[in-house]
């Protein structure tokens, strides 16, 4: 996905652990979506950068903050999965540089060995036959598949896409993985999502606040706390929506998000808040077969 070079950097002053790129958000009524790729071309960068020290998160909004614990570790099966994917990132990305630099002998040499490594990943191919197994009604083995995606790599059998709808609010979240904001060799991967919020009751709503809770392939989980999304407060409309777009970067090349947005009902006065799902999605270097919204 390639970005516009147009920057704007918004800074709120407080301290986090973590950087998110919004990028766009819009309101919109009955329209039909790009993917991902169509969104980002014509899209206006907007980042928001924060230090580290325990307090901050997102982006464009004051009064954010964050928390984090390290999990068990991760054993033997999943730790050999991330040094498999570490060394798919890097031959990924050093096709596209021998690619870029017309060392097109190169780059078919590494396209090759990127076609063997993707026959012979164990996930990959769990995954497949996983796939098949359930297309042909052959449930046991769909069972023994998973159970082996499990032990190997636990955040292969989350979409890379989730939704989910609470007293009428519907949040749709799509990820992918950015390989040219990601340096692999340093234990630096980039993701990105875009999020479409539909507002389905017959009430406005205002998105208050935000709460995400990420977690690494190495089950260290932090939990980002901010006002808005990407700097605003949007009032969504009965029968419309607001779409945004937004980053995260992870030390790992797999992971998790998951959260809440807080909003209101904005016709009637003293109405309570009230917290609206985004169910779990993947963040995962090697993708799905996820369908954009």
């Amino acid at each position: 996905m390639q970005f516009l070079p147009t920057i704007k950097v918004f800074t709120d002053g407080t301290a986090g652990a973590r950087t998110f790129l919004p990028v766009r958000s819009s309101n919109f009524g009955g329209r039909n979506w790009l993917n991902f790729g169509d969104s980002a071309r014509n899209c206006r960068l907007v980042a928001c950068s924060v230090e580290s020290n325990g307090n901050g998160g997102g982006g464009g909004g004051g009064g954010s903050s964050s928390s984090s614990s390290s999990g068990m570790g991760s054993d033997y099966r999943t730790s050999s999965f991330l040094s498999r994917t570490q060394t798919y990132a890097m031959l990924k990305q050093q096709m596209e540089v021998a690619a870029k630099s017309e060392d097109y002998e190169e780059a078919a040499r590494i396209r090759d060995s990127l076609k063997s490594f993707e026959e012979e990943e164990p996930v990959l191919r769990l995954r497949r036959l996983l796939k098949d197994a359930i297309n042909e009604e052959r449930f046991e083995d769909a069972v023994r598949y998973r159970d082996e995606l499990k032990e190997i790599a636990p955040h292969s059998l989350l979409k890379c896409s989730s939704d989910a709808t609470t007293l009428g609010i519907r949040v749709q979240v799509r990820s992918v993985y950015i390989e040219g904001r990601s340096q692999p060799s340093k234990g630096q991967y980039f993701f990105a999502y875009r999020i479409r919020i539909t507002n389905n009751s017959d009430r406005p709503v205002q998105l208050l606040r935000r709460h995400w809770i990420i977690t690494d392939a190495n089950g260290k989980t932090e939990n980002v706390w901010g006002t808005g999304v990407i700097g605003e407060q949007p009032v969504i409309l009965p029968r419309t929506g607001f779409e945004y777009s937004s980053a995260c970067p992870l030390p790992t090349p797999n992971g998790r998000m998951e959260g809440d947005f807080e909003m209101k009902h904005i016709d009637r006065v003293g109405s309570p808040n009230f917290n609206v799902a985004i169910a779990p999605f993947s963040l995962s270097l090697l993708g799905d077969e996820s369908e954009p919204f």
